[in-house]
């Protein structure tokens, strides 16, 4: 049996990025799991509405819960393209999907967003939030308060807004993720803010679970090493990315696709037992 190999199943840096238009044209691309992705039904039924959809780890993890068998609908926040081109490989899926503009940093759209999505899904069992702000900045005498707001607002404060409003809708069996990183056990001194962020969506998650445990509802979260989606060009200069990963244990980012795995077993029955966790998908780097 052959089987696929860390070490040279995707590109090493080198990396190429284009990031004069719009959206950063990254050099590979990254794989979000359209043709590496194969579902086995495992959450077949589910009703799941995931932040970020567009790109990134929010659209491997779209992807992967349509292709388990999933209803999904998803946010973005100014990529429709790439919004619309998640959304087709969903529906694809024989699954019902939808797509919703969302500025998660606002409380109002969050709450009309859960909204949106249990009228489109007929319900809401899963929650998953995957969206998040990164900007980069070397000195905390230059961190803006507006940054700082931001950031907290996107990171943080969403997370609330999100869960209040969907847990008068998710039923006993029901699973709530989130995404931290492992910033917030190795903070980079350059990410002071967004590090502090995922922080505390770490201790958010252990405080959840346990408030919610008595309504049968899991709360997990999945913690990200190094992966290539547009977060790195977005928040660093296209120069400075283009070594992105090779330090790590594989010399290598990790693709998105490998990542939706952990979102798909958080979401799952298999998971029964499991809340309060954070499952670290690193690549190898200690935490």
């Amino acid at each position: 049996m052959n089987l696929p190999n860390p070490l040279d199943q995707y590109p090493r840096p080198p990396f190429d990025v284009d990031d004069s238009g719009d959206e950063p044209v990254m050099s590979p691309p990254p794989d979000h799991g359209e043709q590496s992705y194969q579902g086995n039904g495992r959450l077949a039924g589910r009703r799941a509405f995931i932040t970020g959809g567009n790109s990134g780890l929010g659209r491997a993890t779209a992807i992967a819960f349509a292709r388990e068998g999933a209803d999904v609908v998803f946010t973005f926040h100014s990529d429709e393209e790439g919004a619309k081109e998640a959304l087709a490989v969903i529906e694809d899926c024989g699954v019902t999907g939808g797509m919703l503009k969302v500025d998660i940093s606002d409380e109002s759209e969050c709450v009309k967003a859960i909204a949106d999505a249990v009228e489109t899904l007929g319900g809401l069992d899963t929650l998953v939030m995957v969206a998040g702000y990164q900007n980069n900045v070397d000195d905390i005498l230059d961190l803006e308060t507006d940054q700082l707001d931001l950031t907290f607002r996107t990171n943080v404060y969403s997370m609330y807004w999100l869960t209040k409003a969907a847990l008068e809708h998710i039923p006993a069996g029901g699973s709530i993720i989130t995404t931290s990183s492992v910033q917030a056990n190795q903070p980079s001194p350059d990410k002071l803010d967004y590090a502090a962020t995922k922080g505390a969506i770490v201790t958010f998650t252990k405080a959840l679970a346990q408030q919610l445990a008595p309504r049968g509802i899991r709360v997990n979260s999945v913690a990200p090493g190094p992966f290539w989606t547009n977060l790195q060009p977005d928040s660093s200069d296209a120069e400075s990315v283009t070594e992105f990963g090779k330090d790590s244990p594989y010399g290598r980012p990790g693709q998105p696709a490998e990542i939706a795995g952990a979102y798909v077993y958080l979401a799952s029955t298999d998971a029964s037992y499991t809340s309060g966790s954070t499952l670290v998908v690193s690549g190898g780097s200690p935490i």
